[in-house]
């Protein structure tokens, strides 16, 4: 059976960036302004009274520091707290297209491939801009691609997800060159009204290439050992946004339209689904953790990826082993383990092994093991 190989990654970075401080303070003008004006209603026991944002939690909860948007002005704006995205017409390229293309072409560079060469494009996001024709093949036009793309939907974890999906296309022979994009637009389905939410996502692109071993050409590739996926039914984190809103007959709150979870709940639950997860994965393939020099977890909190890794490493992570890009890209969703290993990887040697894992709503869990095969 052919070798799978990652030949080239990429990621897009906005250009406008919002610090801990500026959230902080739109936020507080935003619940000033809110509390006055159902004072009564909060007076009579009927709503809460908002607590007010500040820094210090938002570092003790997260470990954020720092995020990027596709828009700053609408998302600090205390009257809008979202993004301002100007309606783009049919003939237009999209915005996650748009992003994607850009992501998609530095990872074609470093695989030393053309979009023509693309035969599969797997775009996977926690929220898709809409329901059809899908992103992906708007994408596979934008590139030159041919063969076949399509979107999927497995909130944080769509990037491995996606991954292990062109893994066994490329392993069952129906791609040559095959792409796993994942626009994540987080800053359009955060809940920027509440402290506990306002401050855990930032917006990104990641963009993979990857080959059968005898049609790789890069300098630098990374195999791929295996792949392994999980899912297990949870309301812990959800957002009922969908299509079939706007045919309900009753009235739902607009916080139930974006992101929440119960937050505590998640790091109870989550932590050890994934560090038995990515143990067992490791066992299936013969490796033990003591054999992995890098872990590049999901980051949505900091908390969290230093529990999993001190879980499976019997002790405290140094950054060297789990890096952690929270600080300036906060929560990407399904594109943040992809940042960290895009990011953190030059000083690895060949042969080195390495665990790229996403954790997230559903819940869901994927896991890739690789080992750096040439560079």
């Amino acid at each position: 059976m052919s070798r799978i190989l990652i030949t080239g990654t990429g990621l897009l970075t906005p250009a406008d960036g919002i610090t801990n401080a500026e959230l902080v303070e739109s936020l507080s003008v935003a619940i000033e302004k809110w509390n006055a004006e159902n004072a009564d209603a909060i007076e009579r026991g009927e709503l809460e009274e908002r607590d007010f944002p500040s820094e210090g939690f938002i570092r003790k909860a997260s470990g954020v520091g720092h995020r990027y948007v596709v828009n700053k002005e609408g998302v600090l704006d205390p009257e809008r707290l979202r993004p301002h995205l100007p309606l783009r017409g049919e003939d237009e390229l999209s915005i996650q297209a748009e992003m994607c293309v850009t992501a998609i072409q530095q990872a074609l560079a470093q695989a030393g491939r053309t979009g023509a060469e693309v035969d599969a494009i797997f775009l996977g996001a926690s929220n898709i801009q809409r329901a059809y024709p899908a992103v992906a093949i708007e994408v596979q036009q934008a590139i030159g691609a041919g063969g076949f793309a399509y979107d999927m939907n497995v909130a944080c974890s769509s990037a491995t997800f996606s991954l292990q999906a062109a893994v066994d296309a490329l392993r069952a022979g129906s791609a040559k060159c095959a792409v796993v994009v994942n626009p994540e637009i987080t800053s359009g389905h955060n809940n920027f009204e509440l402290r506990e939410y306002h401050f855990i996502f930032g917006d990104a692109c990641t963009a993979v290439v990857l080959e059968r071993e005898e049609d790789a050409q890069a300098t630098e590739t990374w195999e791929v050992l295996g792949t392994k996926l999980a899912t297990q039914f949870s309301n812990n984190i959800r957002n009922d946004f969908g299509f079939l809103n706007v045919s309900e007959d009753g009235e739902r709150h607009p916080h139930e339209l974006v992101f929440r979870q119960n937050g505590r709940q998640v790091y109870m639950d989550v932590c050890p689904i994934v560090a038995e997860h990515i143990g067992s994965h490791l066992k299936d393939l013969g490796l033990s953790v003591e054999n992995v020099r890098r872990f590049w977890l999901h980051q949505a909190n900091l908390k969290m990826n230093q529990v999993i890794a001190k879980s499976l490493l019997g002790r405290e992570p140094t950054p060297d082993e789990a890096p952690v890009i929270l600080d300036e890209y906060a929560n990407t969703s399904s594109a943040g383990s992809v940042i960290a290993f895009h990011k953190h990887r030059d000083d690895l040697a060949v042969g080195d092994l390495a665990v790229l894992c996403s954790f997230g709503a559903g819940y869901s869990v994927g896991s890739l093991i690789l080992r750096k095969a040439a560079g």
